[in-house]
């Protein structure tokens, strides 16, 4: 599966996205963002790709990855929670290196999977948990139409200190 935009497009993994896998999930910066605690091996990871094609009703997760148009992957984009029953699932989006921040790589990914999420999946709402010190995705799921309908109280403990998180809900009229 591609999903394709004008600076970027969205694709399945491969098993030659290990090591970039590798590098994203074994980065601490990130562990706060994806609620990893513990480091992954490579074998852990190839496991996971190899299951990686799997069908988003069976696993409940649908991870994609974020490449520009020089075939470089430069970060990922997902849907987890998927709850059919409820027509919902949540989003988490990454991208990897700080010069391709500030690119609209992440807001186009978004537009691709909202769009995606609503037309195939047909799904009601997405939702998202962003930290409130997090201003750059409070700023990019905003600008998408999420609207923030909530706030966890210390909800996450970062370094030994509790965070406020912020929950966001996009629902498809």
């Amino acid at each position: 599966m591609t999903l394709k935009g004008e600076h970027i497009y969205l694709r399945a993994l491969e098993p030659e996205d290990l090591e970039f896998l590798y590098t994203i999930e074994n980065d601490e910066t990130f562990w706060e963002i994806s609620n990893t605690q513990t480091p992954f091996s490579k074998f852990i990871l190839k496991q996971y790709l190899k299951n990686s094609h799997k069908d988003i009703y069976e696993v409940k997760q649908l991870r994609l990855v974020i490449s520009n148009y020089q075939d470089k992957a430069v970060g990922m984009i997902d849907l987890f929670d998927f709850d059919v029953k409820n027509s919902r699932a949540g989003v988490g989006i990454l991208v990897k290196e700080q010069n391709h921040r500030n690119k609209g790589y992440g807001k186009e990914a978004l537009q691709l999977l909202i769009d995606y999420s609503f037309k195939h999946l047909k799904l009601h709402q997405l939702y998202c948990n962003i930290s409130e010190n997090n201003k750059a995705s409070i700023s990019l799921f905003t600008n998408q139409g999420f609207e923030k309908v909530g706030l966890k109280k210390d909800w996450s403990s970062i370094n030994g200190h509790y965070q406020n998180e912020y929950l966001f809900q996009l629902i498809n009229r």
